[in-house]
């Protein structure tokens, strides 16, 4: 078998390099009320505020408190974390008289919000490796 020269073979390495890995994300969630339904999720730009997500989790009937949520593995980049707290159990997100959200809902830059959210307000860069998210939930009424 050849044996590559060293310089040979950092060479390759910088050549090709290994993509970054996925790492987990951990999202900790704290002024919850109980019950109803509870949706975390990692979406990207194309995926954001629609049905689908790249990773997340949907907790039934969660406790008032704290919660600390797994959402496995996800890939370095730009995504959106959102939190539903659809405490009805209606499965709509509900909205006040004036537009505001009456439900309980959590995004990452949420406290920059001045109106309908946007990707560009609420993302958030994952790097690789892990990666704790403290949010407050927030409830309209």
């Amino acid at each position: 078998m050849t044996r590559l020269p060293h310089f040979a073979a950092a060479a390759l390495a910088l050549a090709f390099p290994v993509a970054a890995s996925a790492g987990p994300v951990t999202v900790d969630l704290t002024g919850l009320r109980a019950g109803g339904t509870l949706y975390v999720q990692v979406q990207t730009r194309e995926q954001f505020l629609g049905p689908a997500r790249i990773g997340g989790r949907v907790v039934a009937a969660p406790q008032a408190g704290s919660l600390s949520v797994d959402l496995g593995d996800v890939p370095p980049g730009d995504y959106a974390i959102t939190i539903w707290h659809d405490s009805n159990g209606n499965n709509q997100f509900d909205m006040g008289t004036r537009g505001q959200p009456a439900d309980g809902w959590a995004m990452a830059n949420g406290d920059r919000l001045r109106g309908q959210p946007t990707f560009d307000v609420v993302k958030l860069t994952i790097p690789a490796g892990a990666l704790r998210l403290p949010l407050a939930v927030s409830y309209g009424f």
